[in-house]
Formats: structure tokens, C-alpha cells, sequence
């Protein structure tokens, strides 16, 4: 506790410097150093154990067997270097003993600091081993970061501007100079860069392009023509049609296109592109597509079958690029308008309140020709005297006469004028009215 009294911390436990600059390794004291008594010695402890100086409150005594010898100012302690160079990079400490008045006995404090010295990095240049193609899950790739000028250098590595860390396939050197890619894979396809650093500077590679043989992957036959459904196309029997085999695959595949039957196959031609034209061929063949990677040595192959089917190019077209509707929606939607534009005619007819006057004023002669014709006694259910009162202003289907408006229950918000119809029948009728 005492001697945190007596000396702050070195200002910068760790402190950079670079060659030919000078540098101060700044120490502070917490006391009044013209009231005491100290004697004491710099080391330098590593790389190797060797005494710069020893001092006290007048005299400081260097080494003298040191070319690059450091020098204090005392009464301060601190310790400069005028010139850096390599051999100044390590670890120092300050080892010092101190007199208080009343205090019979020294006071030891001890404080260390480590001190770099780097040479500014030059433009990293990356090689890459072996030069030659590189083939997926076979091949394996060495990139090495090197710099013409600088001392303690790190590297960090850079695909598509991301950095790239250690995982099962990748492995780095201790400085991070060195990465070893085993296997390599479609992924590792990108523009590498280099990072080289130490603490007083950084400079970036030119980016390095690594190429990687891989495939072929996802296989799929299409066609701009006919309908496809799972592996089925249905193309007219007129049309000549074109297929193409497309895979993820580099360098591009090498594609054979075989027609099959139960009991043989035929290879057709070679190339990405096909052309049939179906009315040669019988119904329901099937033909398989074979890609093959001549670096890679890797093949897939796809089937599809061929069916004969008179479809306009337009319908072909549609179905191609996807229809929101299928033709069953289509007829569901048609029916259902259909269904309720016939309701809404039937029902407006027979609750039209015009139509319903006329039928009832032309009823009764209507069924006073009936009777005569067939001497029936019913027609003389209407027989009576009819009044028609109007009822102004907007009524709802609840508000409306059954019998008025001839069972009107669905009519809302009838925005004219209704008409009641009242029946006055005589006690005792004439026959004049019957004539």
C-alpha cells in the first residue's frame, strides 16, 4: 500500500515505438524528491538480463559496454532513448529504494514496461500454391501473405470483404500469414485479400481471385414451350419443340440427350440444346438428360416424358409463367355470378309494385273468363270492391304486407312509394258486377 504512494504506474504499460523515432518511458513520483534519498537501477529483462543505468539523487552511471545507451534527468527517474532501433524492443523495469525522513528503513518499489519497435509495413503481396485449376473436394489451396518491409507483422485474410476464421477446412499459421484451404469447395470461390499490420501501421493486398471446378448441381430440363407437371411436358403435335439442360456447374457440363423405351435407349445428340418434334415420336417416350463435368469427373442426369396434346400457344404460354386462376376457379366464380344475377332478376320481378297492380286488376276478369268457359264456381273469391293507399317515405322488407307485395321479404331500403291494397266486399253483390 505504501508504495502506491511513492509511483503511479508507468503511464503506458506497453508502448510503441518505431525505428529511428525516440521515446520517453514516463514515470511519475509522489513525492518530493529534493526532501529524500534514492538509489536505483533500469534493467532491460528481456530478451535478455542486462543493466542500462544505475542512479541516485545526483549521480546516474550507464552502462558503457551498451552502444544505444538511454539517459535520465534527474532528479527524474524516466527513461529516454534518443534513437530506437530493434534491439531496443523488450522488457524494462525500474528498480528503486528511497529514504523518508523518520523512516529508518527503505522503501523498495518496483515497476515494469514493455516497449516494441516495428519497422512500417510495406504493400503485402499474396502467392498462392499450387497455381494450377482447382478441383472441388480434391484439390487443396496454400495462400501466403508476405511484406517486403516491417517488423512484427500480423495478417488478416479477407474474402468478398469478409474475414475470414479458422472452421475444419481452415487452418492459419501462427501470424496469420499463411492459410491452407483442404478441401477446397464451391463456396471458397472469391477475391482474397491480405491485411498486413503491426502497431504503427496497415496496408492492404491486391485482391487474388480463387477458382474452383465444381458440379454440376441442381440438373433441370425446360422448355419455353408446352406445359411442364412434374417431370411431364404436353406440347402440340405441330410445334417443334427446344429443351434445355441447365445445371450449376463450372466449367459448363458436357450434356447427352437419350431417349428411352422399355427395353433400350438411344443416345440423340450432345449439347445443352434439344430439339423434338413430337408427331415423330410415339406417345408417353421418355428422354433423359446427362450432364457430365469433364474436371470434375462428376455426372447427374434427369428424366422427363413427352406427351402429345392440342394446346394453343397462347394456354401454353399462360400456364408456363403460372396462372393465378385454374380453369376449375374460373367456372366455380362464372357459376356462382351467374346463379345470383338470376335471383336478383326473379326477385325483382315478382316484387315490382307496378306488376303487382296490374295482376291484380286484370285478375278478375281473367278468372271471370275462366268460369264461363269451364262453369266453375271459384272465380268468385276476388269478387269485391278493391282500394289502393299509398304509404310514402322509405319502408324495410319487415314493414312490407306479405300480401300486398306478394310475399316482398328480401326488398330493403325501397326508397318509393308502396301501395296497400284493401279488399271491401259487399253484403249483398250484384249480378251486374259478375257481367
Amino acid at each position: 500500500m505504501a508504495k502506491q504512494l511513492y509511483f503511479t504506474q508507468v503511464l503506458n504499460p506497453t508502448q510503441h515505438g518505431r525505428v529511428g523515432d525516440s521515446m520517453l518511458l514516463k514515470v511519475e513520483t509522489h513525492f518530493d524528491v529534493q526532501n529524500v534519498t534514492f538509489q536505483g537501477s533500469w534493467y532491460k529483462i528481456k530478451p535478455n538480463n542486462t543493466l542500462l543505468v544505475t542512479f541516485d539523487n545526483i549521480n546516474a552511471i550507464p552502462n558503457l559496454r551498451l552502444t544505444n545507451r538511454p539517459a535520465l534527468s534527474l532528479p527524474d527517474v524516466s527513461l529516454k532513448f534518443d534513437h530506437l532501433d530493434e534491439e531496443t524492443q523488450g522488457e524494462y523495469e525500474l528498480q528503486i529504494n528511497i529514504v523518508f525522513p523518520g523512516i529508518p528503513s527503505p522503501v523498495a518499489a518496483t515497476k515494469r514496461v514493455t516497449v516494441t519497435v516495428s519497422v512500417p509495413v510495406s504493400i503485402p503481396v499474396i502467392s498462392k500454391t499450387p497455381e494450377s485449376e482447382l478441383v472441388e473436394d480434391r484439390d487443396n489451396v496454400t495462400l501466403t501473405c508476405s511484406v517486403e518491409h516491417g517488423t512484427n507483422v500480423q495478417y488478416k485474410w479477407l474474402k468478398n470483404n469478409m474475414v475470414v476464421g479458422p472452421s475444419e477446412r481452415h487452418t492459419f499459421s501462427q501470424d496469420y500469414g499463411t492459410l491452407v484451404i483442404n478441401p477446397v469447395k464451391k463456396e471458397d470461390i472469391g477475391q482474397y485479400i491480405c491485411e498486413a499490420q503491426n502497431h504503427i501501421s496497415s496496408k492492404l493486398s491486391k485482391p487474388v481471385e480463387l477458382i474452383v471446378f465444381y458440379g454440376p448441381y441442381n440438373l433441370a430440363v425446360n422448355s419455353e414451350q408446352g406445359l411442364k407437371t412434374e417431370g411431364v411436358f404436353m406440347v402440340n403435335p405441330e410445334e417443334l419443340v427446344f429443351f434445355e439442360c441447365i445445371a450449376d456447374s463450372n466449367p459448363p457440363n458436357t450434356c447427352v440427350w437419350i431417349s428411352k423405351t422399355k427395353n433400350s435407349s438411344e443416345v440423340l445428340m450432345t449439347g445443352p440444346r434439344f430439339e423434338v418434334k413430337p408427331h415423330e415420336l410415339p406417345q408417353g417416350k421418355e428422354f433423359l438428360c446427362r450432364a457430365f463435368n469433364n474436371m470434375t469427373k462428376k455426372q447427374d442426369e434427369t428424366k422427363f416424358t413427352l406427351v402429345m396434346s392440342s394446346i394453343g400457344k397462347g394456354k401454353a404460354k399462360y400456364s408456363q409463367e403460372g396462372s393465378a386462376l385454374s380453369p376449375l376457379t374460373f367456372i366455380t366464380i362464372s357459376s356462382v355470378v351467374i346463379i345470383v344475377c338470376m335471383m336478383f332478376v326473379l326477385l325483382r320481378k315478382s316484387c315490382h309494385p307496378r306488376r303487382m297492380i296490374k295482376t291484380i286488376y286484370r285478375r278478375p276478369m281473367t278468372e271471370q273468363r275462366g268460369l264461363h268457359r269451364s262453369g266453375h264456381e271459384d272465380a268468385t273469391e276476388d269478387f269485391g270492391i278493391y282500394e289502393f293507399v299509398s304509404v310514402p317515405g322509405k319502408m324495410d322488407s319487415t314493414q312490407a304486407s306479405c300480401r300486398s307485395l306478394a310475399r316482398l321479404d328480401s326488398v330493403k331500403d325501397l326508397h318509393t312509394t308502396i301501395y296497400d291494397v284493401i279488399k271491401h266486399v259487399p253484403e249483398t253483390p250484384t249480378l251486374s258486377l259478375l257481367k
